[in-house]
C-alpha cells in the first residue's frame, strides 16, 4: 500500500491565553485563527528549534504507527505579541519566539495518566516501549508520563525530549546502534512483554520511504538554525534519517536491552 507522507497544517496565533507550567520551555495554551486551543510550543525557549524537531519527528513516526496523538500543527507567531504581554519573562519568550513555532490540539477535559488507575494491556504498553527505544525518549517515566487519558483512551503527548543525541551531535553514529539505558525507568516497562513481536511489525511500517517523508515535514528554517555540524538543512536532515534507519536496521539491539532491564525489574 502506498503510504501518503503527512500533510502539517499551519495556523495563525490569535491569543495568548495562559501559560501551562513553570519550567524552561514554558509550554502556553493559545487560540490559533481557526478558533481550536492548541499547546504551543515555543522555537525562543530553552533548547530552541530541536526540542520543536524532535516533537514534530517523533509525533509523527508515532502517528505512522497507529498510536493517539493530538494533532501537530505549525504556529506562526506574530511580532505583535511580544509587545502587549504584560509579563516580562513571557514577553521576551514570545519575542524571541516570532515566526513559526509548534503546536499541539489542546485535548480539554484530558487527565494525566495514573499507572495506578490504568493499566493498558501488553502490546499497547510494548508498542511504547518500543517506541521510546527507538527514538531515545528519556521523558515517560513513573515520574512524567507524559501520556494522556482522553474520552477513555490513552494519548501519547511531548516528545521534545526525544533524539537527545542531537542537542551534541557527539558519536551519534554510533549512538545509533546502541541499546537504550534509559528504558530502565519507562513507566510501562513491566508490562512491555510482548516487544518481539511488537518489533517485526513496526519494523515492517518504518520503511525508508516513511522515515523520508516525515523527515521533509522539518522545516528547512529550523534545521538552518539549530546547533549542529552541518553546513545545510539537506544535510542535517540526512543525518536525522542516517540515525533512525541505522536504530531500526539495530532494532534488536534495543529490544533485548528493553527485555533485560524489564527482567531486572521483576
Amino acid at each position: 500500500m502506498k503510504y501518503n507522507p503527512p500533510e502539517i497544517r499551519t495556523v495563525e496565533v490569535t491569543r495568548y491565553v495562559t501559560p501551562l507550567r513553570e519550567g524552561g520551555s514554558l509550554p502556553a495554551l493559545v487560540e490559533a485563527d481557526d478558533e481550536f486551543l492548541y499547546v504551543l510550543k515555543f522555537r525562543g525557549a530553552g533548547q530552541g528549534v530541536k526540542v520543536l524537531i524532535a516533537e514534530l519527528i517523533v509525533g509523527e513516526i508515532a502517528r505512522v504507527l497507529g498510536f493517539k496523538l493530538p494533532e501537530i500543527v505549525f504556529a506562526q507567531l506574530d511580532e505583535a505579541f511580544g509587545r502587549t504581554e504584560p509579563h516580562e519573562e513571557i514577553q521576551d519568550l514570545l519575542r524571541a519566539s516570532e515566526g513559526l513555532n509548534l503546536a499541539l490540539h489542546y485535548l480539554s477535559g484530558a487527565i494525566t495518566f495514573d499507572p495506578v488507575v490504568t493499566t493498558p494491556d501488553a502490546e499497547l504498553a510494548s508498542k511504547i516501549v518500543w517506541l521510546d527505544s527507538l527514538v531515545t525518549n528519556v521523558d515517560r517515566t513513573a515520574r512524567n508520563t507524559n501520556m494522556l487519558m482522553w474520552k477513555k483512551e490513552l494519548w501519547l503527548i511531548d516528545h521534545g525530549a526525544a533524539l537527545f543525541f542531537h542537542h551534541s551531535w557527539g558519536n551519534w553514529e554510533e549512538q545509533a546502534k546502541r541499546p537504550f539505558a534509559q528504558i530502565k525507568d519507562h513507566v510501562l516497562l513491566p508490562l512491555a512483554t510482548e516487544l518481539e513481536a511488537v518489533n517485526r511489525e513496526f519494523s515492517a511500517i518504518l520503511t525508508p520511504e516513511v522515515i523520508r517523508a516525515i523527515l521533509a515535514t522539518i522545516p528547512d528554517t529550523w534545521l538552518l538554525e539549530a546547533d549542529s555540524p552541518f553546513e545545510t538543512a539537506a544535510e542535517h536532515r540526512q543525518a536525522y534519517a542516517t540515525f533512525l534507519e541505522t536504530r531500526l536496521a539495530h532494532s534488536e539491539t534495543f529490544v533485548t536491552g528493553a527485555q533485560h532491564a524489564r527482567k531486572a525489574l521483576i
